[in-house]
């Protein structure tokens, strides 16, 4: 074995002769192990797995005496001068069971021993060879392949440059001197706060290399002097800072610890940042996101069908904050609402159905399932991502994000986007559909579903309004019955009051609400109408808004011609029947006189559009050939 600085030459398949288990205390349990070569071993306080591969120890994947090869490490040096190999990346070739056994009689290795020394002749032959019989040069040169990155190197002459330049997926609390490469993926606003201990402010940032991402937060003065510093897209080495156990309840970054910015911290720009990752993603599907758990942090990405106007809010602690919502739509056909907040919000532009990726989101059920991207999220509008390209269904190379407002993202590798496939089944007629939203309409009329596509039948097979709370889903069907009894009611003439009124029978009418009596009111409609589609029927109740889109009529007209012109009043319902209409519908369990029964309400009634109709129907024969 050659002990080298930064990178240990393992020639050979090695035996994993023991490993034990160190307690975290407050964070994550940590594994030493013992290796051997079948010659030489050493000792469980040379080797250490990264917490990222806890995993395979707890799952008794890497078990004593099993044949393993290290395919990415790094080295890291103590003050006492004991070199720590940091294990980033293993694969076990050959199981414990498969071997049986310990391997030959390795003795320990001394630091400056020549590996070609032979162990005593009294040690019996190993059992198995552990590698073929060819020269260490070629070994050599397997090893570094497999590795598939250039080694980690002394860090050029800068601020700390006595430090190594060490992936982010190797750090820990218990290392005194180290230096990372990383790029700014994400950087927060900076914050104050202000409480009985004092006032004072803070940013934080999220950086990544090619080993993983950790958060960063700087306080008061490093807030000062680092703050203009940073830019988001650009590659720094970074030293001298403090690692704790991360808060996962502030960050969705996928590391057990947090970088802490302090007074030795340096951050020094890097201009060979070639090899430095963008950003890492790991996107879900929309529509996976029915089956993940409320408050997941979730990567997602999707064209931006609709976006809102920007709104104020007031919170609980009497500030203003900004607030904006949007559809994204991906390739499984399914639609979210996502919140912006702050100035993320207030920037925004979703003309042109961008593509939009989110990393970091936060997963609510609220309306069934939204997301909201907080402070600590990332936002990336048109991102040069093989995931934007596959939703934009053009090549790479002819794809149009010379306009993105992402700064992470200048351009991909050439070569990576000659690769990239053309055939894309999301096509230029998909920006133009509705997909099937997991989210109910905000705003306007109560709620309800915004594009949940269903036919009537799929209303009661799927036993929609069966659970605690309504359901809402959208339908094109065709009025086949109205009843015009009882569909129109004196109400309160008050602008925000639509209580039947009470007739006095003295010229006034009384609203019980108000506590009020009026000289006049004004008519409402509530309608009962039976609407069908191909494959079955439903009663729905249809209010002031739909009622008049149903009819063509508004309230106050038909109230004159009841009381003027009963015929007229009659083929106003005749001209209704047999339109056809989009409707958006709640439906919930009502129980009355304790009978059980399924209530449909009209949220929203609009003509067809048949283009975008039949745009849909298209997209859906292709998904159902594709299956």
């Amino acid at each position: 074995m050659d002990m080298g600085d930064a990178i240990i030459t393992l020639p050979f398949k090695i035996v994993l002769q023991n490993i034990r288990k160190i307690d975290g205390g407050s964070g994550p349990a940590r594994f030493r192990a013992m290796m051997s070569d079948g010659r030489h071993s050493m000792t469980c306080k040379s080797f250490m797995l990264c917490t990222q591969l806890n995993y395979m120890a707890e799952e008794n994947t890497l078990a004593p005496h099993c044949i393993c090869v290290i395919k990415r490490h790094v080295t890291n040096i103590l003050k006492d001068g004991r070199r720590v190999v940091i294990i980033l990346e293993i694969d076990v070739v050959k199981s414990a069971d498969q071997v049986g056994g310990k391997i030959g009689e390795p003795v320990p290795y001394t630091e400056g021993q020549k590996q070609s020394v032979q162990p005593p002749q009294s040690n019996p032959a190993p059992r198995a060879p552990l590698h073929p019989q060819n020269s260490n040069n070629e070994a050599n040169r397997t090893f570094h392949r497999d590795m598939g990155k250039k080694p980690f190197s002394n860090m050029p002459s800068t601020p700390g440059g006595g430090s190594k330049v060490v992936p982010i997926a190797s750090l820990n609390p218990y290392q005194s001197k180290w230096t990372i490469r990383a790029r700014i993926t994400n950087k927060s606003s900076i914050r104050t706060w202000s409480n009985s201990r004092g006032d004072g402010k803070l940013f934080s940032m999220e950086i990544v290399d090619e080993s993983g991402e950790i958060r960063v937060t700087g306080f008061n003065q490093e807030v000062d002097k680092f703050y203009e510093l940073i830019e988001v897209g650009k590659v720094y080495y970074l030293s001298k800072a403090s690692l704790k156990i991360a808060n996962k309840q502030y960050t969705s970054v996928k590391n057990d610890y947090e970088m802490t910015l302090n007074g030795e911290s340096t951050v020094i720009p890097c201009d060979d940042s070639g090899d430095v990752p963008m950003v890492q993603c790991d996107f879900i599907p929309i529509g996976d996101l029915e089956m993940r758990e409320k408050d997941s942090v979730v990567d997602v990405i999707g064209v931006c069908k609709n976006v809102e106007e920007v709104t104020r809010l007031t919170t609980k602690t009497k500030r203003e904050v900004s607030k904006r919502t949007l559809d994204l739509m991906d390739m499984s056909g399914k639609v979210v609402t996502v919140t912006l907040w702050g100035e993320e919000a207030e920037k925004f532009d979703g003309s042109g159905q961008p593509i939009v990726a989110i990393k970091g989101a936060k997963l609510s059920d609220f309306g069934g399932r939204s997301l909201s991207a907080s402070f600590s999220s990332t936002l990336m509008v048109n991102p040069d991502l093989p995931e934007a390209y596959k939703l934009r269904a053009v090549p790479p190379e002819h794809g149009d994000f010379t306009h993105s407002h992402d700064p992470l993202h200048s351009g991909l590798h050439l070569e990576y986007k000659q690769t990239m496939l053309y055939s894309c089944r999301y096509d230029k007629e998909g920006h133009a559909m509705d997909g099937q939203s997991l989210t109910e309409l905000r705003g306007g009329g109560g709620g309800g579903g915004s594009t949940n596509w269903k036919t009537l039948s799929d209303v009661k097979t799927e036993h929609l309004g069966h659970g605690e709370k309504a359901d809402y889903y959208t339908c094109i069907a065709t009025i086949v019955y109205i009843r015009k009894e009882n569909c129109l009611y004196q109400a309160c003439p008050s602008q925000d009051c639509n209580k039947k009124v009470v007739d006095q029978q003295n010229g006034m009418f009384r609203c019980e609400k108000c506590d009020k009596e009026f000289p006049n009111f004004k008519y409402r409609l509530i309608l009962s109408a039976n609407i069908a589609d191909y494959g079955d029927n439903q009663w729905v109740t249809c209010f002031q808004e739909s009622a008049e889109s149903i009819l063509g009529q508004n309230a106050a007209y038909l109230g004159q011609l009841k009381d003027s012109n009963e015929a007229a009043f009659d083929e106003v319902f005749q001209q209704a029947n047999f339109n056809t209409f989009i409707f958006r519908s709640r439906v919930k369990m009502e129980t009355y006189n304790d009978e059980s029964r399924i209530k449909a309400t009209v949220m929203e009634v609009k003509p067809v559009d048949h283009k975008e109709y039949s745009n849909r129907l298209i997209m859906n024969i292709r998904k159902l050939a594709n299956q």
